[in-house]
């Protein structure tokens, strides 16, 4: 299957990481290699672009696409949050950082992975092949009350509860194998009234289970927290989130390096010596366009933030 990907908000990406020609870049989702593309086309053969992913699908496909660019290339199988392998692979500070996060639209499309709620397929949803927590081991052995939580945290789902004690009761009768399973089994537990508005009724909750199989949240809140320290002076970090859980973590942890001054409150002035060492880019996150979203839909609530290192 051919590696499908619309990279999104891609001309905002490229003037936010203010490419220099002979600098170091990560892609640190670099998926099909869209965003990769942009940046090769901007590196003469003194730049290097540092493509990073968990699933090896990803770069193979992105590998074949970035071949014909001159730049430096080096391709790591790892997370975004592994920041002592990029660093590794720099060889020291870097110029700028991208993460692109959440499901491409080849994992989404490609039905024997499990992640859409479109396709009948096994339940997998593994976005690195060695990991060993799977959707099948969510579904089937996690209890009712740690569905719910996933469900409700991870899916912001109101019908979290009515979903998990569904997902038990159908297989205490037998395991739920497949999406497609799964997803009659989320559709039965919604309310018919509810199911006629809004997004697809299985939507949360597979966003919620894929979340938990990736750890995306821990990963993400972990490298936030990171990878401005890999940054040379003027480097940017540049995020792409599609849901709040993901964004209020970028925007907690980039608040957090703005004003990491840990004095209490109540002091006039601040004692503990801690100031800024990055500068914000964006004032509010960047939205794509109308003209972006007419062509790619699935590009409707990414929202894109970025600061630079000092």
């Amino acid at each position: 299957m051919e590696f499908a990907h619309v990279p999104v908000l891609y001309n905002e990406v490229m003037e936010a990481l203010n490419i220099r020609p002979d600098g170091i870049y990560v892609d640190g989702t670099v998926g099909g290699g869209g965003h990769s593309s942009g940046i090769c086309e901007r590196l003469s053969t003194e730049g290097t672009l540092i493509a990073v992913d968990r699933d090896t699908a990803a770069l193979e496909a992105a590998g074949a696409r970035l071949a014909g660019y001159e730049c430096r290339k080096k391709f790591i199988h790892a997370n975004y949050s592994e920041t002592d392998v990029i660093e590794e692979a720099a060889g020291g500070k870097v110029s700028g950082i991208l993460l692109d996060l959440g499901v491409s639209s080849f994992q989404l499309d490609n039905a024997e992975r499990g992640f859409s709620y479109m396709h009948d397929a096994p339940m997998d949803m593994r976005m690195n092949e060695d990991d060993v927590l799977t959707a099948y081991d969510v579904v089937n052995s996690y209890s009712e009350k740690e569905l719910t939580r996933i469900i409700r945290e991870y899916g912001e789902e109101k019908w979290a509860s009515r979903i998990a004690r569904f997902i038990v009761r159908a297989r205490a009768e037998n395991p739920v194998r497949t999406t497609g399973e799964l997803t009659d089994i989320i559709k039965a537990a919604i309310p018919a009234r509810a199911r006629r508005t809004g997004p697809h009724p299985a939507k949360r909750t597979f966003q919620a289970i894929r979340i938990e199989v990736n750890d995306e949240l821990g990963h993400l809140r972990e490298a936030v927290s990171r990878l401005p320290d890999l940054l040379e002076s003027g480097g940017r970090l540049a995020i792409i989130t599609f849901h709040s859980l993901e964004d209020r973590i970028v925007k907690t942890e980039f608040e957090r390096r703005l004003d990491p001054c840990t004095c209490p409150k109540e002091f006039p002035v601040c004692v503990c010596g801690k100031v800024a060492d990055v500068r914000k880019v964006t004032r509010k996150p960047v939205a794509p366009s109308e003209e972006e979203l007419e062509t790619n839909p699935r590009a409707r609530s990414a929202k894109l933030r970025v600061i630079e290192k000092l």
